[in-house]
């Protein structure tokens, strides 16, 4: 695993750290992810849960006031709460609180069955935990699946933040869907940050908490620090 700090712009300090999928050596998420198959895929999703943990614990992540956000697969659950017995045991093992645990998921392709989705998120909750819907505003990521169901945060997907500064229709759509998630009561984060100015750009859309290169790159089994002074800018009102 590799953790990268999600990043509270009011307090420049981390709000949560992403586990990020690595190969033994520190190898990219591909050479892993590749080799998931039906056949692995639950097994997979367990270990990656367990190794997130026990890592992050390792790495001194306890010993700080932020969570720890980890991505699962929703086809890897057949029962929500089943299938959360052995992330619960590794937590309790390595001494971690359960409720700075946030579970973060993406689907590349349709989900077959969202109401199984809907489900893992009402039970997750009721357990304490904190959702994500990841990449948000990218392949099926999007306001239809938004309208199904609540997550507790959304995470803005890069494409739309790369040159957010220089472009009015992705200000336009960023604020039009940031406004939407206060409403709605839910949290923002935007994540591939890589210049001063989509920082700027998003501060002054009164997005609080931010994620990505120019903040601090992936650690590999280690908590990077915070590269960028986010606080020299004037806070958020």
């Amino acid at each position: 695993m590799a953790f990268q700090p999600i990043v509270d712009i009011v307090t420049g300090t981390p709000f949560a750290y992403e586990a990020l999928v690595r190969g033994p050596n520190g190898q990219g998420a591909a050479s892993v992810l590749s080799r998931v198959s039906d056949a692995n895929r639950y097994a997979f999703d367990q270990q990656c849960r367990v190794r997130a943990i026990s890592v992050a614990a390792a790495a001194g992540l306890i010993d700080t006031r932020a969570r720890l956000s980890i991505n699962f697969l929703p086809n890897a659950v057949y029962s929500p709460a089943a299938c959360i017995q052995l992330t619960l045991k590794t937590a309790r093992a390595v001494a971690f609180p359960t409720d700075r645990l946030i579970f973060e998921f993406t689907e590349n392709e349709r989900m077959a069955d969202p109401a199984h989705v809907a489900d893992i998120i009402a039970t997750y909750r009721k357990m304490g935990f904190g959702t994500a819907l990841d990449d948000f505003g990218a392949g099926h990521a999007g306001l239809n699946l938004l309208a199904r169901f609540q997550p507790d945060i959304i995470k803005l997907d890069m494409e739309l933040i790369r040159g957010l500064d220089s472009s009015l229709p992705r200000r336009m759509i960023v604020d039009g869907v940031v406004k939407m998630c206060a409403a709605l009561g839910i949290t923002v984060i935007a994540e591939g940050i890589e210049t001063a100015g989509e920082l700027a750009a998003l501060r002054a859309m009164n997005v609080r908490y931010v994620q990505g290169y120019l903040l601090a790159r992936p650690g590999f089994e280690t908590l990077p620090p915070i590269a960028f002074d986010v606080t020299a800018e004037p806070p958020i009102a």
